[in-house]
């Protein structure tokens, strides 16, 4: 069954400084806390993952548009039971004045496996990495 994963936050800057933070593909451990560096795959599409030389998990990016501040991924070796797993992050403008981010997903699992998702992904990897990107602003 299609399932939908999102989470946002207001960052207080601009998209443009937002997306040049968090546009880079690669670039994730950049400003992701809990997220390791990643190294260039079997081509330069591809993200990986490792921790002392075990791999953890491999990206592809599907899309990447400057223009429009967003770039779209899959996970090629899901952690979770979960298949068909595309994800995007987008760099908004806020009504406020400041950025919205939005990082979401739309992937198939079985009804049992939405919580761990949410927890995992949703919670775990989009909301600390979103948190973290609203308190690097915040100190600028």
């Amino acid at each position: 069954m299609p399932r939908t994963l999102k989470r946002t936050a207001v960052v207080t800057a601009s998209p443009e400084q937002v997306w040049d933070l968090v546009g880079d593909f690669h670039g994730l451990a950049d400003w992701h806390p809990q997220v390791p560096p990643s190294t260039v795959g079997e081509d330069a599409a591809v993200r990986v993952f490792a921790i002392d030389g075990k791999v953890l998990a491999r990206e592809r990016l599907l899309s990447r548009d400057p223009g429009a501040r967003s770039y779209t991924y899959t996970v090629l070796d899901p952690m979770l039971p979960v298949t068909e797993y595309v994800a995007t992050l987008a760099v908004l403008p806020h009504d406020s004045g400041a950025t919205e981010v939005v990082w979401s997903a739309h992937y198939r699992a079985a009804e049992e496996t939405v919580p761990q998702v949410e927890a995992v992904f949703g919670d775990g990897t989009y909301g600390s990495g979103l948190a973290a990107l609203q308190e690097k602003f915040a100190q600028r």
